[in-house]
């Protein structure tokens, strides 16, 4: 399993994902303008995932971020960059689905599947995943403070 599968899984393929938001009710403009810069995070966040790109890490993980690994271990921001920048973690894809964005205020939640190949330090770590990723807005934009990954069946 991936020390830091956690910080570096992303999102979807806009298109070829399902969206979803719970529960079903009619969205105000601004929430649906935040779903919109959540969902385009997280299709940045997948891109940045599979061409290894710390710059996404470092503008868009808070200062106090805690990942989760799918082995239960945690990883902060600096273990995030250092993945991407050494070269350990290496995904071949990502696909994305059943991907569930809800809005609190000034946090945003973000519920999804994620078929995965990839290698950490070397060792397959391929398979299915389900991931949650906490979003909150600070000082005018949204960065990622929390994100876990769980191996499904």
């Amino acid at each position: 399993m991936a020390l830091l599968f956690v910080g570096s899984l992303a999102a979807p393929a806009i298109a070829a994902q399902h969206v979803a938001v719970h529960p079903k009710r009619l969205l105000d403009s601004a929430e649906q303008q935040t779903i919109r810069e959540i969902l385009d995070l997280e299709h940045q966040a997948k891109e940045a995932s599979l061409h290894r790109d710390a710059d996404f890490s470092q503008r868009n993980l808070s200062e106090d971020y805690v990942g989760i690994t799918p082995l239960g271990q945690v990883a902060t921001k600096e273990d995030v960059l250092h993945a991407r920048k050494s070269g350990q973690l290496h995904y071949d894809s990502i696909d994305i689905t059943d991907m569930v964005v809800r809005v609190f205020g000034d946090t945003a939640i973000v519920t999804a599947r994620a078929e995965v190949k990839g290698r950490d330090f070397g060792e397959d770590f391929s398979g299915p995943y389900r991931y949650t990723r906490v979003w909150v807005h600070r000082e005018g934009r949204w960065v990622c403070a929390s994100y876990q990954a769980t191996v499904t069946q």
